[in-house]
C-alpha cells in the first residue's frame, strides 16, 4: 500500500459515512409529515403538531449546511497539508514526542473550536430561541464555553500526556496501560460525575421536604432502593426541555430531577419516571453499560496498536516524520467504520434496556403514569413521533415513543 493510496482511502471514508449520515437524515424527513398513530394522537393539539414539524425541518436544514461546511473544511485541511502544517508548528516548541503531541493537538482543538462556535451559537441563539427552548444568555454560552475549554486542557490533556507517555516507553503494548489509564477514568467519572463535573456548569439543591419527596422515599422504600438523596438540577437555566438521570453506584448512587421535570410533570409521572431509572439500577444496565464501555475502549486501543507505529499513516497525511498524533488522526478516520458497528451494538443493547427499565416501571408502579409522562415530554420537546426505521436502527439509543407505550401496555 502506497501513502496515496492510503490518502485516497481516507478520503473515501469520510466522503462514504457523509453520505450515508446525509442519507439518513433525508430519509428521516420524509417521514416528518407521516400519519400519526392512533396511540400518539393526543401528544399534540394540531398547532403544537405543525409546530413540532416545522422545528425538525429547521434542524434538519441546519445540521445538512453545517456538516457540508465542516466536510468542506475537512476536505480543504486534507488536500492543503493542513496536518503537516500543524505539526510543523508543533514541532518548533520541543523536540520532545509528548509536548509536541500535546501542542499538536491543543492547536487542532482551538481551531475545531472557532470554527465550530458560530454554527453552536446558531444552533442555541436562533433555532433553538425561535421555538422557545433556549434560555442561555450570551454570557452564560461564553462561560460554559471557556469551562469546558478548561476542563479538556486539564483533564484530556493530562490523560493525552500519559497515554503518549505510556507509548514512548512500552511501544506496541502501550494499548494495555492506555486501557488500564482510561478504565479507571471512565470509573471515576460513573461514580462521582455528579459530585465533581456538575456543579462545575449547574446548581444542584437537595429535593425541599413535600409531597413529591416522600411519594419518592415511599416507592424508594418499597422497592428496596436505598436512596441517599434525591437533587434538583437548575436546567431552566438554559433550557425548557426537561429531563432525569440515575448516576453512580454503590453509596454514591442518586437521582437528579431538572427542576423543568418538575414542572411539567404531576407528582404521579414524576416518580413513574424515577422508577424508570431505578429500574436501570436495579437490572444492573449501569454496570453492564460501564464495562461495555470499557470493552470497547480496549478493542479500540488494541487496534490502535497494531497500526499506530506504521509510517504509512503520517506520510498519507503528508507528514515526513511519522509521529504517534499523526497516526492517531489517520487511524480514527480508517476505524470509523468499526467504530459505526460498535456504536450500532451499543445502542441495540441500550434500547433493551430502555424496555426492561420501562418493564420494571410498569410492574412496580405505574405504566399509565409513564406513558403519560413520555408524551408530556414529548410534546415538550417538539419530538418525532414517526422516524424512519432506518434511523432508529442506526442511531437511536431508546425506542420510540410509539414502541414504548406498545411494550408498556402488552
Amino acid at each position: 500500500m502506497t501513502p496515496y493510496f492510503l490518502f485516497c482511502l481516507l478520503i473515501t471514508i469520510i466522503l462514504i459515512v457523509f453520505l450515508i449520515d446525509s442519507l439518513l437524515d433525508i430519509l428521516n424527513a420524509r417521514h416528518y409529515n407521516n400519519q400519526i398513530p392512533e396511540e400518539l394522537i393526543d401528544v399534540y393539539p394540531k398547532e403544537e403538531y405543525e409546530k413540532s414539524i416545522a422545528y425538525k425541518h429547521e434542524n434538519f436544514k441546519f445540521k445538512l449546511v453545517s456538516s457540508t461546511i465542516s466536510l468542506i473544511i475537512m476536505l480543504l485541511f486534507f488536500f492543503l497539508d493542513g496536518f503537516a502544517w500543524v505539526d510543523s508548528i508543533s514541532r518548533s516548541f520541543s523536540d520532545n514526542p509528548i509536548i509536541i503531541g500535546l501542542v499538536f493537538f491543543g492547536i487542532i482543538m482551538i481551531g475545531s473550536d472557532i470554527l465550530s462556535t458560530p454554527i453552536i451559537y446558531y444552533k442555541v441563539f436562533v433555532i433553538e430561541d425561535k421555538f422557545g427552548f433556549n434560555k442561555t444568555t450570551i454570557k452564560t454560552f461564553f462561560i460554559d464555553k471557556i469551562k469546558s475549554i478548561i476542563m479538556t486542557v486539564i483533564v484530556g490533556g493530562v490523560l493525552l500526556a500519559l497515554i503518549l507517555w505510556f507509548y514512548e516507553i512500552t511501544g506496541k503494548y502501550f494499548w494495555i496501560y492506555a486501557w488500564i489509564l482510561v478504565s479507571i477514568f471512565t470509573l471515576i467519572m460513573n461514580m462521582f460525575y455528579a459530585k465533581l463535573i456538575v456543579p462545575i456548569f449547574n446548581k444542584q439543591t437537595p429535593l425541599e421536604p413535600g409531597e413529591l419527596r416522600d411519594t419518592i422515599k415511599a416507592y424508594s422504600k418499597k422497592v428496596g432502593f436505598q436512596l441517599k438523596d434525591i437533587f434538583v438540577i437548575d436546567g431552566s437555566k438554559r433550557s425548557t426541555k426537561a429531563n432525569a438521570y440515575f448516576s453512580g453506584f454503590g453509596s454514591e448512587k442518586r437521582i437528579t430531577l431538572y427542576d423543568t421535570l418538575i414542572k411539567d410533570l404531576n407528582n404521579e409521572e414524576i416518580v413513574a419516571v424515577l422508577a424508570h431509572e431505578v429500574g436501570h439500577y436495579k437490572k444492573k444496565h449501569v454496570i453492564v453499560n460501564l464495562l461495555l464501555s470499557i470493552a470497547v475502549t480496549g478493542l479500540t486501543l488494541w487496534f490502535l496498536s497494531l497500526f499506530i507505529s506504521n509510517p504509512l499513516l503520517s506520510e498519507a497525511l503528508g507528514v515526513k516524520i511519522p509521529s504517534f498524533h499523526i497516526g492517531l488522526i489517520a487511524f480514527g478516520i480508517l476505524y470509523s467504520p468499526i467504530s459505526e458497528v460498535t456504536g450500532l451494538i451499543v445502542n441495540m443493547v441500550s434500547r433493551a434496556f430502555e424496555y426492561q427499565a420501562d418493564n420494571y416501571a410498569r410492574d412496580t408502579y405505574n405504566s399509565e403514569a409513564l406513558i403519560n409522562s413520555l408524551k408530556k415530554l414529548s410534546k415538550n420537546n417538539l419530538s418525532n413521533l414517526t422516524p424512519h426505521p432506518a434511523m432508529v436502527f442506526i442511531h437511536y439509543s431508546h425506542p420510540t415513543l410509539l414502541q414504548r407505550i406498545k411494550n408498556l401496555r402488552k
